[in-house]
């Protein structure tokens, strides 16, 4: 190595003139930070105009339960299915199913349904708890995907794509805004269960976005980041000493690979984990929470203890400034394994189960936040790849339904009490002209967020790509 060369990597190092030492005495690294200073792809950014919702928690129930037997009634169902009738083909019109010519039989659902609230919203009595919150929620009663496979509609419901590759929602919102705390991750992903989520990190890819976007997964369990503590055998200053030199290397490297987002956000992870080590714990430790609040999110209960468990994390990182927390559901034991909200057999068993399962924690969660005051600047949508069939493929289960299916939203500036379409009276298919696709649904998100989503714009291989790809619009009802 040349002198010139030498003395270059020492001081970009911070290892010249006692630079290592000179460096832990200093926040973000003494000569490091100010030899190599770039901007911080994680500062905060402002909005295109004021926002509604400083967070998004984003409850995705995997496996796609059946809103037919949660939050849409339909009394004509009930009374075809239960006179044994086959499904109209007029309501097929169009429609082409994996079972298409063999599914005739239509069932409905022995739920006891009730209107709550002013609202006059319908709940069945597996969501006894949520039913309480109808005045809080606006409803999406004519939600349409494309896409008949979890894998792929769960991909499109995080991406707006059915192909791997795209940033998630939750990647544009950190692209977009920034990181509102320094010290934890501003896109966490949360789960109730021992493994991750199917198809995993696909499901939280910043995709073309810089690697420092995508999210950061926690586990359930009392340490769910990991490798955050330090061996035993470091003393904090030897790692942060150590941390400066692997800095300094890293961005000298940069400095020849420019376009190398995956070192940047290696970089950026390092530093972050550093500050985690002190902020984390105490952000996910739900130990000190009162007994009151741990029986609000059902924490009392074995059923639901899981996924009370990660919602009140959820709300603590949300009193910390997390921009986007995305909750997956987790499987239940039904008929001895474990099964998510997939009930293509025994529906009244699968669904007894999950909807006991997230009932409880989900009012919580809505009931605590309106007492924080976080409620307003809260976004909470519930989510799922696709809806189900008012017909049955086994006699006691329910098929995949792209065509028509509720979710809804609550807090963030929303029309609280407000249902946006239907589906028609077998709850087959979307109201005309009022179906909302998962690109309108990122929109609205994005739009209580103060974000234009038809400017939220990022350069890719000379195409200017934004969250929606080129749909979308804002559902402007659903905004108070």
């Amino acid at each position: 190595m040349h002198n010139s060369s030498r003395r270059e990597f020492l001081t970009k190092t911070g290892i010249g003139l006692g630079g290592l030492t000179v460096n832990s005495l200093f926040p973000g690294g003494g000569l490091i930070s100010s030899a190599l200073a770039a901007e911080n792809p994680l500062a905060l950014k402002t909005p295109h105009f004021p926002a509604k919702a400083k967070t998004v928690i984003w409850l995705h129930q995997d496996g796609a339960p059946s809103t037919l037997d949660l939050f849409d009634y339909k009394p004509v169902l009930h009374k075809m299915a239960g006179e044994g009738q086959a499904v109209p083909a007029s309501f097929l019109k169009d429609i082409v199913t994996a079972t298409q010519g063999g599914v005739t039989k239509l069932i409905a659902t022995p739920r006891q349904w009730k209107q709550y609230g002013e609202s006059g919203a319908w709940f069945s009595d597996w969501v006894p708890n949520l039913a309480r919150h109808a005045d809080d929620l606006a409803f999406v009663k004519s939600s349409v995907t494309v896409g008949a496979t979890h894998d792929i509609s769960i991909l499109k419901l995080n991406t707006g794509d059915l192909n791997p590759g795209r940033p998630t929602l939750g990647a544009w919102v950190q692209y977009a805004l920034g990181s509102a705390n320094p010290n934890l991750p501003a896109y966490v992903v949360l789960y109730n269960d021992t493994k991750e989520p199917r198809a995993g990190a696909v499901n939280w890819s910043s995709g073309f976005l810089p690697a420092v976007y995508q999210g950061t997964p926690f586990r359930p369990t009392e340490s769910p980041i990991l490798h955050l503590d330090d061996p035993k055998y470091l003393a904090r200053q030897e790692k942060r000493q150590a941390l400066n030199l692997l800095s300094g290397l890293n961005r000298l490297q940069a400095e020849n690979f420019p376009s190398d987002s995956e070192l940047r956000a290696r970089t950026e992870s390092y530093d972050l984990a550093y500050r985690m080590q002190e902020t984390a714990p105490e952000a996910v430790d739900i130990s000190k929470e009162s007994e009151a609040t741990k029986e609000l999110y059902g924490l009392n209960d074995p059923v639901s203890r899981g996924y009370g468990e990660v919602l009140l994390r959820a709300r603590r990182l949300t009193e910390r400034g997390v921009r986007f927390i995305q909750v997956v559901t987790g499987p239940q034991e039904v008929d001895g394994e474990k099964r998510n909200w997939d009930a293509h057999e025994n529906i009244e068993d699968n669904h007894r189960i999950m909807a006991r399962s997230v009932d409880k924690p989900i009012a919580g969660l809505l009931t605590d936040l309106k007492t924080l005051g976080l409620l307003e600047s809260t976004l909470v949508v519930w989510t799922s790849e696709f809806g189900r069939t008012p017909w049955s493929e086994s006699g006691d289960g329910r098929d995949h339904n792209p065509w028509g299916y509720t979710q809804w939203m609550a807090g963030g500036g929303v029309n609280a009490g407000y249902t946006h379409g239907a589906t028609d009276e077998i709850g087959l298919k979307a109201e005309k002209g009022k179906e909302v696709d998962t690109y309108d649904l990122h929109a609205t998100v994005l739009n209580q967020l103060g974000l234009d989503h038809l400017k939220v714009i990022y350069k890719h291989q000379g195409r200017s790509e934004r969250p929606t790809v080129v749909h979308g619009k804002v559902i402007k009802e659903l905004i108070a």
